[in-house]
């Protein structure tokens, strides 16, 4: 028995330990490639299923709540440390959703529920080189109504229902259109996917009053919605953050799964991982890189009897002769600096 318990704990321990990769393609892949970061003003997608009764009042405070709160996300994606340049783009949100939308679908993927976004590639081709970008985040808030079950405070009763929320998808698309990260993530070994907020509540308070035996599914009001998106994040001192409870939540679990560790993570040999390089080679030219030298422990000179190895004259990628110019070139060139 205690031979079977050693034997889980130490397979617990070695699925936390191995180095987490959330991209769809290789993490070396991607931390070669993928220097310049632009992040979108987040979008707010009006045709989707956002039953509220004053629909265009709650969109526009959402609206103007997502380009107060947008900076902090940039903000925590330069913190990472895995980009050299992180631009939080300063765009209208709804022209430029318009241009990039392509469609949504409506996903069910491990019983959870989410839209997923698909953009237009000429128009996310133009504009990641138009601000000089390796890649691009695209964010969305979205309506979704789901079936729930929410509890009262005190615990004691509930109601499962249909439940209308608003959602936050994210994307990282390279100039190809290729995802290479995305938000519900599936990679992840414990599936989670929290909502932005919920537009509904039963009210047990009435039926209670009134010994009923239905509760009623109520909207909240629009105040209700602005205090909750703004409620702020007390420390550990109970004492309030600048920082908003929802949109920070939300932040965090987008950051945990975009930061890696380039220490622990190599370059893969897998099939997927030479199809995806193959289908980036016209926008990205191969550079010959110098390999760092490997330590290796240190020995008397006497014991070394092994010659010197003459470096491997056919491993040199030559460089590319003739002058290209920028018209005809599909290389990407880093921002020098932020966009906005």
């Amino acid at each position: 028995m205690r031979k079977l318990f050693l034997t889980g704990l130490l397979l617990a321990v070695f699925l936390t330990g191995c180095a987490r990769n959330y991209y769809n393609v290789p993490t070396g892949d991607f931390a070669e490639k993928i220097k310049t970061l632009g992040v979108t003003p987040i979008f707010v997608d009006p045709e989707s299923d956002i039953s509220y009764p004053q629909k265009d009042l709650l969109i526009q405070l959402v609206s103007d709540l997502n380009r107060r709160y947008e900076p902090q996300l940039a903000r925590k994606l330069k913190a990472t440390g895995n980009f050299y340049t992180v631009a939080l783009l300063d765009n209208e949100p709804g022209p430029l959703f318009t241009s990039l939308f392509s469609r949504r679908e409506s996903r069910d993927d491990a019983a959870i529920r989410y839209n997923k976004y698909f953009w237009n590639n000429d128009e996310l081709r133009n504009y990641i080189r138009k601000n000089n970008l390796d890649a691009v985040m695209l964010l969305t808030v979205s309506g979704l109504t789901k079936n729930e079950k929410i509890y009262s405070s005190n615990m004691l009763k509930s109601l499962t229902a249909n439940y209308n929320y608003l959602t936050l998808t994210a994307q990282i698309l390279d100039v190809n259109g290729t995802v290479l990260w995305e938000y519900p993530n599936f990679r992840q070994r414990i599936l989670s996917y929290s909502p932005l907020i919920n537009l509904q509540y039963p009210d047990f308070s009435e039926s209670d009053a009134n010994l009923s035996r239905e509760t009623e599914v109520k909207f909240k009001t629009l105040d209700g919605i602005r205090r909750t998106l703004e409620k702020k994040r007390k420390d550990w001192l109970l004492r309030e953050t600048t920082e908003p409870e929802a949109y920070g939540n939300q932040f965090d679990e987008i950051v945990s799964l975009v930061k890696y560790d380039p220490d622990k993570n190599t370059m893969s040999t897998s099939t997927s991982a030479e199809a995806y390089r193959q289908g980036t080679s016209e926008a990205y030219k191969p550079v010959a890189v110098q390999p760092l030298p490997m330590a290796t422990p240190s020995a008397p000179a006497s014991k070394l009897s092994a010659p010197p190895v003459e470096p491997d004259q056919q491993s040199v990628i030559p460089a590319t002769s003739g002058d290209i110019s920028a018209a005809d070139s599909d290389e990407i060139v880093p921002a020098t600096g932020s966009t906005r």
